[in-house]
């Protein structure tokens, strides 16, 4: 065959394979999505990760370990710098030891921390963003392949995540500005996958008082909680998200039950406060941040409206500005 020609033939072998190849990636995104999703639940890992505010430079450093069995799901979290502070959780049970102290805390609906930041229902995630994959790299010693999350607006964070190329566990995570500057970012420097993972700790999820996450919510019975009609409207959310949750409760220090309020478009969550100026007129409303979380609070009449969302600053202006009530 003239050289000319096993050129091209090579050629025409070399984009039919590329073309198969990303046909086989675009058809295998979903699964590989939700195996992105659901890995942090089934693998059992132990390392340490660095979470890192890009605009303000704050950076604590984590130990975590994961341990998936037959009685359910079980987490153990320990802060190592500053105060002890460390999380156990089994299963529905969370308990936080800070010092000496040991309490049983509340998990906060909707929840969701590093590494497993992917909803387990992901179709939401392709009406919201648009998913691309991007480079292979290695994270930790492992070989990762990164996905993007690109907004289709400009009221929401691009996200880029690099999963584990075996297990799907996601080993880092940045999310960046529309200028594609990194505002936060989480990564592992150290993990060990697999079953030789010490457990002993899960015997320590014993009976503690219980007291809400981060001290923000008064030790309440089940009835202080209440699931409330839509008597509060937000006109003007962006387009995907969506309202999971609405209850009034009692907080600490608050002389009157505050509602809560969270939407969520499968990445990012907004969450929506309002409560009685009175007995709060310390606050000072505006705009401040830490990494990726925005919060904005505005007085309306008698009410105090606070708007906390990984997302930017315009988007909890946006949010906070058309709460209303609507009730009778």
């Amino acid at each position: 065959m003239p050289q000319s020609l096993r050129l091209l033939s090579c050629l025409l072998s070399l984009f039919c394979w590329q073309s198969a190849a990303a046909e086989s990636l675009y058809r295998d995104e979903s699964d590989w999505l939700k195996t992105m999703a659901f890995a942090a639940h089934q693998t059992d890992y132990s390392g340490t990760f660095v979470y890192q505010d890009g605009v303000g430079g704050h950076v604590e450093v984590s130990r975590i370990t994961h341990v998936s069995d037959a009685n359910g799901e079980h987490e153990r979290l320990e802060g190592l710098n500053g105060a002890r502070r460390e999380i156990i959780s089994s299963n529905n049970q969370v308990w936080l030891f800070l010092g000496d102290r040991k309490v049983k805390i509340e998990r906060r609906h909707g929840e969701r921390s590093f590494p497993a930041l992917l909803p387990e229902q992901i179709s939401s995630l392709k009406e919201n963003y648009t998913i691309q994959q991007a480079e292979e790299d290695r994270v930790a010693g492992f070989h990762v392949h990164a996905v993007v999350f690109q907004p289709r607006d400009n009221l929401r964070y691009t996200h880029k995540m690099w999963a584990h190329s075996e297990s799907g566990l996601l080993l880092k995570a940045v999310v960046l500005d529309e200028r594609a500057r990194i505002i936060e970012q989480y990564a592992f420097t150290h993990l060990t996958l697999g079953s030789n993972i010490d457990r002993t700790w899960i015997a320590k999820g014993i009976a503690a008082p219980t007291v809400p996450k981060r001290n923000e919510v008064t030790p309440t019975a089940k009835s202080g909680v209440q699931s409330l009609s839509a008597d509060w409207k937000v006109d003007a959310l962006p387009n995907g998200f969506k309202k999971i949750m609405e209850v009034t409760r009692p907080m600490r220090d608050r002389a009157q039950p505050v509602t809560h309020l969270v939407f969520s478009d499968g990445l990012a969550g907004i969450s929506v406060f309002i409560e009685d100026v009175a007995g709060r007129e310390g606050m000072n409303p505006g705009l401040s941040s830490q990494g990726a979380l925005q919060v904005y609070g505005r007085i309306s009449a008698d009410k105090l409206i606070t708007v906390v969302g990984e997302v930017p600053a315009r988007t909890v202006i946006q949010v906070a500005e058309s709460v209303r009530y609507a009730g009778q």
